[in-house]
């Protein structure tokens, strides 16, 4: 009589099941592992190339870390283009964005989730319409205005198009009426609070996470924007850095190391910004409405 024999059906098939599962996990973390190696593989070859030379760029099968490294392309980029000026634009433009639509969104967001009328019904239905309105349906009257006012070439024409956004109102309402419980607001009331009191010190610290997780994503929306910075903007001095990078491209020919050594510098705020505010923007992003 043999070991095995001794050892019930049901504990063997828990065994099986477990190892199954098991398995089927590693599976999982193998395939998920596969697919983020390569949505990094475009951002590593990027980088690759800002250090390599001309030569080594044309070379096929590509290579990931250059033979010969060299930091040509970047004292070219930075000698020859106003690369610093770009980003200077680009994170102005983005941080004042930033600042408006976290503003807008904080103030309007409170107001539309804890104060009910009719009024504000109907002006939440027409700011969750102008949600679904592509942004091309009313650049061309927008340019016009910004050109009236005389405000082409400048951050401040690049902002008339990005002060306010639709989805961050959406967002923190959402919030504030799932996270913000009314008996909170209503004791510091009766406690003799007023309402800008009871937003600045009860609300606005209650939607830390939130407000984090839209303004990632308002700075990376104002940050990577290119058709609006390219109607406003005729001057070199004064176009963003998306536009700026467009302009290594010519009609029939692509300079990639210069091109890939001013992407490589572009990252550097943008990666910062998103290393600082990951936790709050997880956070933020998990703790909405959306999720229902």
């Amino acid at each position: 009589m043999t070991m095995a024999s001794h050892v019930p059906d049901n504990v063997v098939g828990d065994d099986s099941r477990r190892l199954k599962a098991r398995l089927a996990n590693l599976a999982i973390d193998a395939f998920l592992i596969a697919f983020g190696l390569t949505m990094l593989l475009p951002l590593v070859f990027l980088v690759a190339n800002a250090f390599k030379t001309p030569q080594e760029i044309l070379v096929w099968p590509p290579t990931i870390v250059p033979h010969d490294p060299t930091l040509d392309n970047f004292k070219s980029v930075l000698a020859e283009t106003p690369l610093l000026i770009w980003i200077w634009n680009s994170l102005l433009f983005a941080c004042l964005s930033t600042a408006s639509i976290m503003t807008t969104s904080a103030i309007s967001g409170y107001i539309l989730g804890k104060f009910s009328s009719k009024i504000l019904t109907a002006v939440f239905a027409t700011i969750l319409a102008t949600a679904i309105v592509p942004f091309e349906v009313y650049m061309i009257p927008l340019y016009f205005q910004v050109k009236a006012l005389g405000a082409l070439n400048s951050v401040w024409g690049l902002l008339v198009g990005y002060l306010v956004m639709s989805f961050g109102i959406f967002l923190i309402r959402q919030n504030v009426i799932h996270s913000i419980p009314d008996e909170l607001l209503e004791a510091a009331r009766i406690d003799g609070a007023g309402e800008f009191w009871v937003f600045f010190y009860i609300v606005l610290p209650l939607l830390r996470a939130p407000l984090a997780a839209l303004g990632v994503l308002a700075f990376f929306q104002a940050w990577t924007a290119f058709t609006w910075p390219l109607i406003v903007s005729s001057s070199k001095t004064s176009y963003p850095i998306e536009v700026g990078l467009a302009l290594f491209q010519t009609g029939f020919t692509v300079d990639v190391g210069r091109l890939s050594a001013a992407s490589a510098v572009v990252l550097i705020p943008s990666v910062t910004l998103f290393v600082f505010l990951r936790r709050h923007f997880v956070q933020g992003v998990a703790s909405t409405g959306l999720k229902e």
